[in-house]
């Protein structure tokens, strides 16, 4: 699933090639990814121009001319795809991270292909698709102050803000008995970490995800949230993890993905103690630690 760092990445490739870039045609190809219906898209983005890029936790907002605002939010599955001519931008969720440097297997085939939701054309030719495998993803569009009302009510501090200290999350854990894994994962409390990062994060700090997270004491607490900053920012130099094997126009690659410790690697050695690294759902997610390492 894209986190912050996939989506962030995606973000500014986005406003480096997108804005100041008139919107010529819209073609909602599956109706449900279109939450104001597709008439309705069609007429409030042709000939709209783009002006601006923004994110908040994994929530893309496009900003357009008139109070319009589209927010993209790929969830599981979603992808974005850019081209025009020999620029190729991708981000989101890989299909097959195992074939390096093959966009088309990364996104299901040849664009449009079987999983394309929604196609927006750009002034010069330039063609944004919105690939979705499960269908989970949205496109919405509103205006400024729902915009804010969305963000406000939904996305708490982001792990690089002031805000995200040792104190908050102190406080977001006093005497909670959810666990830790859970809490953290839960949007509202921060905004942008999913199952990649706070696997991570956890196991930098030595914290097992299933304790309860009242149980988090102020050293920990301090060490948890200097991790997960040292973490985002390092997964975002490496633009990320799920396009792993994906090279963008510029020859870029996101290859965080070598430098998980734990993520996706239930049952290998972990390279910090030798012991086996262990798989199990938490809070209904597949959570991946070391229970020599983490307490």
């Amino acid at each position: 699933m894209p986190e912050l760092p996939e989506v962030e990445t995606i973000r500014r490739d986005l406003k480096e090639h997108l804005v100041g870039r008139k919107v010529v045609s819209v073609d909602i190809i599956f109706p449900k990814t279109a939450k104001n219906g597709a008439a309705f898209f069609v007429k409030a983005l042709t000939g709209r121009t783009l002006k601006e890029v923004s994110r908040r936790g994994k929530l893309l907002i496009l900003k357009f001319a008139s109070d319009t605002y589209l927010l993209i939010h790929l969830k599981m599955t979603g992808q974005l795809i850019y081209l025009e001519k020999e620029k190729k931008i991708a981000g989101g969720h890989s299909l097959s991270a195992k074939k390096q440097g093959d966009l088309a297997t990364a996104v299901g085939g040849e664009l449009p292909n079987k999983h394309t939701r929604a196609v927006f054309d750009f002034q010069g030719g330039g063609r944004l698709f919105f690939n979705d495998l499960r269908k989970f993803g949205y496109l919405k569009i509103v205006d400024q102050k729902e915009m804010e009302r969305v963000v406000a009510e939904n996305y708490g501090p982001e792990p690089l803000e002031k805000e995200l200290d040792a104190a908050y999350i102190k406080r977001i854990c006093a005497g909670k008995k959810t666990r830790i894994k859970s809490l953290l994962l839960d949007q509202k409390l921060i905004a942008g970490l999913g199952n990649i990062y706070v696997d991570e994060a956890l196991f930098a700090a030595g914290v097992l995800p299933g304790r309860q997270a009242g149980t988090l004491t102020s050293e920990e607490a301090v060490k948890l949230a200097k991790v997960i900053k040292v973490i985002i920012k390092k997964a975002i130099e490496y633009r990320g993890t799920t396009f792993s094997d994906y090279r963008d126009s510029k020859g870029n690659k996101g290859n965080f993905s070598r430098l998980l410790q734990v993520y996706g690697r239930g049952k290998e050695k972990c390279l910090q103690c030798g012991g086996a690294i262990k798989k199990e759902k938490i809070g209904g997610r597949g959570s991946h630690y070391c229970s020599n390492c983490q307490k």
